[in-house]
């Protein structure tokens, strides 16, 4: 009799905490996974970053596991104003539901591994760059210089504006693109218009690579402003 009376009571007791125990794991439920909002960054990010040229690899930094956020039925990553995805950035991730209303920001990284031109070895100023002088690297792009050059046409012909040393990175101020006009040289003066074309020669004031403008003083001595061309040519805008 004792027995069966140990064993109601146990069961009682276990009947009266079972509620709570169920309480307690449907709130524990309710917190939002953090794993999930670690994917829903990393996703984001590589969407976003697709049309990249390069290998991209995102870190999403260490979200603190005892935030108790409420569970968000849809999670939307952005980036914050001001930020761009490159380098070490920060992700906003925002619930907007009936649910829930938070936001939080993540510390992450965007690496973009690519292949950067450098110079394979020393090339004087003045020297017009060739395929020899050049070597890629596959560098982090988002760690070097803005303007970098990651494509070879960019830099072939081209003339350098400094001496250069052995695995600098190719930078544009360090190259010019090769005159066509020279100090003074005797240029064709071409003035074109409507139905019309005057040819004359000058005096060239400077040095001056295609498109760029040049002054050239004309027989008269007077000083004129045009575009260099090839072949020796100045385009006087009528």
């Amino acid at each position: 009799m004792i027995r069966c009376l140990v064993s109601i009571l146990s069961l009682l007791m276990l009947a009266s905490s079972l509620p709570a125990f169920a309480s307690k794991h449907k709130t524990i439920a309710q917190h939002q996974d953090t794993a999930l909002i670690k994917n829903a960054i990393e996703n984001f990010l590589y969407n976003n970053t697709a049309t990249l040229s390069g290998q991209v690899i995102v870190n999403v930094g260490q979200i603190d596991r005892h935030l108790a956020l409420p569970q968000c039925p849809h999670l939307e990553p952005f980036v914050p104003t001001g930020g761009r995805l490159w380098g070490k950035t920060s992700i906003g991730v925002r619930c907007d539901s009936q649910v829930a209303k938070w936001t939080i920001y993540v510390q992450t990284e965007i690496i973009i591994m690519t292949n950067v031109l450098h110079i394979a070895r020393p090339v004087a100023a003045g020297q017009t760059i060739a395929y020899e002088d050049i070597a890629p690297q596959n560098v982090n792009l988002t760690q070097m210089p803005e303007g970098i050059f990651t494509d070879v046409a960019q830099v072939i012909g081209k003339v350098t504006t400094a001496n250069l040393t052995a695995g600098q990175p190719l930078r544009p101020q360090m190259l010019r693109a090769p005159y066509v006009i020279l100090r003074g040289q005797t240029v064709n003066l071409v003035v074109q218009g409507r139905g019309f074309s005057v040819r004359s020669e000058g005096q060239a004031l400077a040095d001056a690579s295609e498109g760029q403008v040049v002054q050239v003083r004309n027989k008269s001595g007077r000083i004129m402003s045009g575009l260099a061309r090839i072949n020796s040519i100045v385009e006087i805008q009528p």
